[in-house]
């Protein structure tokens, strides 16, 4: 039941997991480690993953702290240096893209993570406080920092990528 029960929520979750980790840190190996990481302790805690009100929300929470000691064990000049690791985009306009993603290395990693969770992954101001441990206010804040700054970074030529947009 519990191995069910778990490999449900894997199969659910991995995906987004994988992204969100990557959209946090930029390279995609390090993405699918934080992912794997992220998902054993899940499964470490499988008991109140499933107690949550919102066990993706749990796990995501999960990923976004292995995903800021990451950051911070490579330093702020890596945070601001490491590389886009090759991949493309979908769709869109490749250039813009690898704007988008250069920028999102610039924002400070709180309003990295609400820009993120908000825009790319469409979670409502109380889901992203409850994935970060944060209140809506503060939520509210970052976001709106985050997206000022992310617009500010992009001087204007970019402001809608994949469904997407960043607030002016």
């Amino acid at each position: 039941m519990r191995d069910d029960a778990f490999r449900a929520y894997f199969e659910r979750h991995h995906a987004s997991l994988s992204r969100l980790a990557y959209l946090m840190t930029g390279e995609a190996g390090v993405a699918d480690d934080l992912a794997a990481d992220a998902l054993t302790e899940v499964w470490r805690h499988w008991d109140r993953v499933q107690a949550a009100d919102d066990p993706a929300a749990y796990g995501h929470g999960i990923l976004m702290n292995l995903a800021r000691q990451w950051v911070r064990r490579r330093g702020r000049e890596r945070l601001l240096t490491f590389g886009l690791s090759g991949r493309t985009a979908a769709g869109g306009d490749v250039p813009a893209v690898l704007d988008v993603r250069s920028a999102l290395r610039k924002l400070p990693h709180r309003r990295r993570a609400c820009v993120v969770l908000r825009y790319a992954f469409d979670l409502s101001e109380r889901e992203v406080a409850a994935t970060l441990g944060i209140s809506v206010g503060a939520v509210k804040s970052a976001t709106s920092r985050g997206a000022k700054q992310l617009a500010d970074l992009l001087g204007g030529a970019v402001t809608r990528i994949d469904g997407w947009e960043a607030a002016r």
